[in-house]
Formats: C-alpha cells, structure tokens, sequence
C-alpha cells in the first residue's frame, strides 16, 4: 500500500495576477503525518475506485489523468486499476488529489515495469495541477511562480503539528476569484522566516501570513474561530493552510495540542496530530 501524504503551506503570499489567469504565488511546502492509501491492481482498463464520495471515481479524478498520461507516453496496452482509501479530507487545502497524482507519476511506470525520467514526470505533474509537482520530492520546499518553481530544503519542526478541518468546502475557484494580491516588501523569504521560527517561534508569528484568511474568516467566520481555538490553547502559531478550510497549529507541549484537539473533536471537526520531527 503506497502513501500519499497531505501538505500544509506555511505561509501563503498571493502577490500578482498572471497574464495565463493564474496567481504568481510564494509559499511553503510541508508534508505532515496524514495520508492516503493507493493501490495498484492489474486490470485490462484504467479506473479508479475512492473510499470518498466527495472524490470523482471516473476520468475526471487526477489519478485517472496521471495514469492515462503515462500510458499514453510509454505506449502500454496495460490499463490499472487504482483503489484509494481517502483519508485526506476533500477540498480542505491539504492537496490530498494533487499527492494522490503524484504518487501515481511517480509508483506506476514500476507496476508496468517501465521508467520515466523526472523532467518529463516534472512536466505531466504540472498539467495536473499546480501543487502536484511538490510531491515528486521528499522534503520540504519554497514554491513560486504557480507553485511549481521549487527550491526543496529541510525543514525540522520540533512542534507537534495540531491539524483541524471544521468540516467547511472552500472552492479554490472562489478563493482566487476573490482574492487582492498582496505584494507587500518584505526583508526575508518565507524559507529563512520558517528556519529561524523554528526555535524562535516569534519569528513565525510577526513572518508569516496566509493572503487567503481574511476573505475566508469573513465568509466562513468558522474557520476563524478555529485558529482563535488553537491560540488560546497554547498553540505558539496557528495558520489556516491554502485556500482553506483546514488550520494547523505548533504546540511546544504535546498535552496541550492534544487537549485542543479534544475539544475540537467535540464540535465535530475532524483533527490530526503530526509529532515533533515527523518525516515522511
């Protein structure tokens, strides 16, 4: 069983509209200790079954375009059939289907017994979405341009990371759609803000900021609340991630992390906890 781990963005600057209709971005890529579960099976077609409803089980899912773009370039008559147990929330700015993607560019030519050279899985992962490139590689990275532009480095966090979906769709069309590019100047890049935080966490707090929380707070006051939630209860920075609707917070104490997460379970959110210095 492959994993297909999730990503939060630390930090999320939206600075200009592009003349394609896409958004030149800077961010931080980082995967935490949540997944979904891929398999491969023989099959004469390629079909995709998901444990998830809220995922699409025909060619409209990313898995199902990744697979079809390989078989078209390696010229194979095999087909696959790719079960995925969903374990990512959909739609929760985690890039649960642009990991999902990634996992088969990079797994599937092996079940076929063949081999794709990474610029051209590089150039497949990019038509399919623009998170999608990231989760070819194993580490953290700064993402510009769409995303796609990466600078991979290692990142050590020694929080544990308190993750909390409040069970809200936030459309990435509308979030885009609604959003003010924010080029504010600024003396450091995202990567040397996080390697600092991560023993001076106020370096996080006055560093980072996610463009994309003030048109969501407003209209998901919700989502709001679940960052206020993790602040009061010990969190030494919390930030939605993506466009939204899920939140991560660094907790120096693991109780405490692990009581929030207790009381935001009690509201019927769904959480997860990453450990301090998890990596994949």
């Amino acid at each position: 069983m492959l994993r297909a781990y999730a990503k939060i963005n630390l930090g999320l600057l939206i600075l200009e509209k592009r003349s394609d209709g896409y958004h030149n971005i800077e961010t931080v890529f980082h995967k935490i200790d949540l997944f979904d579960e891929i398999e491969f099976s023989k099959s004469s077609t390629i079909s995709v079954q998901s444990s998830s409803d809220a995922a699409p089980g025909d060619e409209m899912n990313t898995c199902y375009k990744a697979a079809r773009l390989l078989q078209e370039y390696l010229g194979v008559n095999d087909g696959v059939r790719i079960s995925i147990i969903k374990n990512i929330p959909v739609g929760a700015g985690l890039g649960g289907g642009s990991s999902d993607a990634a996992t088969v560019l990079r797994e599937l030519p092996k079940f076929w017994n063949q081999t794709v050279d990474g610029e051209t899985l590089l150039k497949f992962a990019l038509q399919l979405g623009s998170d999608v490139p990231f989760f070819l590689g194993n580490s953290s990275a700064l993402g510009k341009g769409r995303g796609e532009a990466l600078e991979y480095f290692d990142l050590d966090v020694p929080y544990s990371i308190l993750l909390c979906n409040p069970n809200i769709h936030v459309s990435t069309v509308w979030a885009y759609k609604n959003i003010t590019p924010n080029n504010s100047p600024r003396s450091k890049n995202l990567k040397d803000i996080l390697l600092k935080g991560m023993q001076k966490p106020l370096q996080l707090v006055h560093g980072l900021r996610n463009d994309f929380e003030p048109i969501v707070f407003h209209e998901y006051p919700e989502v709001m609340r679940v960052k206020e939630a993790m602040l009061r209860g010990g969190a030494v920075f919390a930030s939605m991630s993506g466009s939204g609707s899920s939140v991560h917070g660094f907790f120096s104490e693991a109780d405490s992390a692990a009581e929030v997460s207790r009381l935001l379970k009690s509201r019927g959110y769904k959480t997860f906890l990453t450990r301090p210095h998890f990596k994949p």
